[in-house]
């Protein structure tokens, strides 16, 4: 795509997190004219990830968990297509939209921030029956799913099949994991009030983790008490423990036990975005995260920085100057990827001035998770709240960490209705597909085949009835239709006595065919 600017160019690939914040701090620290920003992402929104639980728990509406970029990005050219090549030897990206073909784009300064994707392994089933939680397509595709089953649950008797579809097996025992079992069992347990034909004890909750204690990111205390309490509301914890297969949605376990389910939840870690890493010439870490150093620039091997190439987010391996984590890199979370945008955001502004650039440095200030309605838990150093507080602080932080005043407004608002009016659990999952309706029911022509052959058929049938003679009745008369004046004409005839009207003397007035 040709540009006419004159300005750098700078190309941010990626528009979640750390794409979305470059872009939108760009906006405000760059003078006009200075530079020409372009983000490209196949979605044309940010999600606001740690909203995901509460999404799929129904306390929160899926539209406000999301930014849309076009809304909050003034000047950007924002680009709804995916990166599928990056060619920084020439400067080159190649863009493929979702319509038309694939084209180069040329740049000065390229800014990766394309996320992570769920990380899964390949264990039987799993590709095929699980769902993650990383968008929000999945986070309503999964209450949905819970509660179509509960529809169909409440209309059989009980048994095996009601029990598989009221079973929910969460795998990974992280903060993503916990928070979406938490919320999952209380939206469960809020439902069971609308369905007189289940119970409490009818629903079935398992979280699987292959380690030995959940929520490494607190203390081993409060995560004992996450597991107890979650022990109270009726979910079952396995530690140690690993999925061996999930096949026709059956979850085996290492331990021996199959736990059959309609719904398998996967939040067992995540990945660096591997459409964007293996797709261009980037220098990547082990892990397979592109290389950074503290200010965010692009190294090679030798740790020199790659001339017009930056990462953040999930993406990039960014060191961590606090030495508080054991790979010596930033875990990928959102907290990181926000605060490392802001920086790169201005550390780009400052290299295309010829200024210097500062290191990224963040002291992990604590960790807060939502565990349903009106219970959750936080950490900070050895001060550990729990219960409804700590869910005030929940709620208190990712409301204000929302990124502009019109999404915090909204998710505000929903959270205030919700208060009076209860979670809203209408269920959308014929919106999966929305053309089922129509199709059933649509007039369709009739088979141009079937259409000419038809006539066809008729034109052989008279063909072969030409050359035939008809058939006759019991009186040797034909069968055929006679024109009405004969036929007017054959009656009388018929009725009059054999003695009085010889049929000898007088021939009958029927024609015959021979």
């Amino acid at each position: 795509m040709p540009q006419n600017s004159t300005a750098p160019r700078i190309l941010i690939v990626g528009g979640g997190y750390a794409g979305f914040y470059t872009a939108w701090k760009l906006e405000k620290h760059l003078r006009k004219g200075e530079a020409d920003v372009t983000m490209v992402d196949p979605l044309p929104y940010m999600t606001y990830q740690p909203f995901l639980p509460e999404v799929a728990a129904g306390s929160i509406e899926p539209r406000h968990a999301v930014v849309t970029h076009r809304r909050h990005l003034k000047t950007t050219n924002v680009i709804t297509a995916k990166v599928t090549g990056i060619d920084h030897a020439n400067k080159v990206a190649t863009i493929t939209p979702p319509v038309g073909e694939p084209y180069e784009f040329a740049y000065d300064q390229i800014v990766v921030t394309a996320g992570a994707v769920s990380r899964t392994f390949p264990i039987p089933g799993i590709a095929d029956n699980a769902i993650g939680l990383k968008t929000i397509e999945e986070a309503v595709a999964v209450r949905d799913r819970l509660l179509s089953n509960f529809d169909k649950a409440a209309a059989i008797p009980a048994g095996p099949e009601r029990d598989r579809l009221l079973t929910v097996v969460v795998v990974g025992g992280g903060f993503a994991g916990i928070e979406a079992f938490a919320e999952l069992r209380s939206f469960a347990s809020s439902l069971i009030s609308k369905y007189p034909q289940l119970s409490f004890d009818d629903t079935h909750f398992h979280l699987i983790e292959a380690m030995g204690r959940i929520m490494p990111e607190v203390s081993l205390e409060t995560s004992k008490w996450v597991m107890k309490d979650l022990g109270k509301r009726g979910a079952f914890i396995h530690l140690d423990t690993q999925v061996t297969s999930a096949v026709d949605g059956n979850v085996e376990l290492s331990t021996g036990e199959v736990i059959p389910t309609d719904l398998i939840v996967w939040t067992a870690g995540v990945m660096a975005n591997p459409t964007v890493v293996r797709g261009g010439d980037l220098p990547t870490e082990q892990r397979g995260r592109i290389s950074a150093q503290a200010d965010l620039r692009v190294v090679d091997a030798d740790g020199n920085p790659v001339e017009g190439a930056w990462a953040a987010g999930d993406v990039a391996a960014v060191p961590d100057k606090t030495g508080g984590l054991p790979d010596g890199t930033c875990v990928p979370n959102a907290q990181h990827a926000v605060r490392q945008a802001k920086l790169l955001a201005k550390n780009l502004v400052a290299v295309l001035r010829g200024e210097g650039t500062k290191d990224y440095f963040h002291k992990n200030l604590g960790a807060v998770a939502g565990l349903g309605l009106y219970n959750g838990v936080f950490q900070s150093g050895k001060i550990a709240l729990k219960g409804f507080i700590a869910w005030v602080a929940h709620r208190g932080y990712h409301g204000l960490a929302m990124p502009t005043w019109e999404r915090k407004w909204r998710v505000l608002w929903g959270w205030w209705n919700n208060l009076w009016l209860g979670r809203d659990f209408a269920n959308l999952a014929a919106v999966q597909h929305p053309r089922a309706a129509f199709e059933e029911f649509a007039a369709r022509p009739r088979p141009a085949v079937a259409e000419a052959a038809a006539p066809a058929a008729q034109k052989n049938a008279a063909k072969s009835d030409a050359g035939k003679p008809a058939p006759v009745n019991d009186a040797g008369e034909s069968a055929e239709k006679k024109p009405a004046a004969k036929a007017d004409a054959a009656k009388p005839a018929a009725k009059k006595p054999a003695a009085k009207k010889p049929a000898a003397k007088k021939p009958e007035s029927v024609e015959t065919t021979v």
